[in-house]
């Protein structure tokens, strides 16, 4: 018997469970890259996107828990100390709104083949990851001294992807 892929129990296809399987890594990238923060803080946001990520293994939605499992999988789990590569958008301004645009198309098709309640953990640990990734290390500031923990670009990327998500 061949098994069957999880993403089908859900009822997507493959090119949708890849929307909804990427996204998270994406926003992680974007929430990052919304503001310019050297190698050492872009490090920390990526650990703590990542450890928001996995986290979702343990959610009690279905979805948000095969999404996270599927994405430990593939890129690392930080429980056992493995980290992601830092992506550094060469356009980050229009890697942003590709993303913005992505979650748009992922709250579209979650609200057509899922129930309210699967369709806003989702939404939700998608927003989640951003607040980590945003607040996970300030911007500014003299050697690492002072700075804002949550500068203006990563909070308007932040409500941005809110907004698109009705979250």
């Amino acid at each position: 018997m061949i098994e069957q892929p999880a993403y089908t129990g859900f009822g997507f296809s493959d090119g949708e469970w890849g929307l909804l399987a990427g996204l998270p890594q994406s926003v992680l990238t974007a929430a990052s890259a919304a503001e310019s923060d050297g190698t050492r803080r872009t490090m920390a946001e990526n650990a703590a996107g990542l450890e928001t990520i996995a986290a979702g293994r343990e959610s009690a939605s279905p979805l948000v828990a095969a999404v996270a499992g599927e994405i430990v999988t593939r890129v690392g789990d930080p429980e056992t100390g493995e980290e992601l590569p830092v992506i550094a958008p060469a356009d980050p301004r229009a890697y942003i709104d590709d993303v913005l645009l992505r979650a748009g198309e992922a709250a579209a098709l979650l609200a057509a083949r899922v129930d309210e309640g699967e369709a806003g953990a989702y939404k939700h640990w998608l927003v989640t990851i951003a607040e980590q990734v945003v607040g996970a290390a300030s911007s500014g500031g003299l050697l690492g001294l002072g700075g804002e923990a949550v500068s203006d670009s990563e909070r308007r990327f932040r409500d941005r992807l809110a907004h698109v998500l009705n979250d």
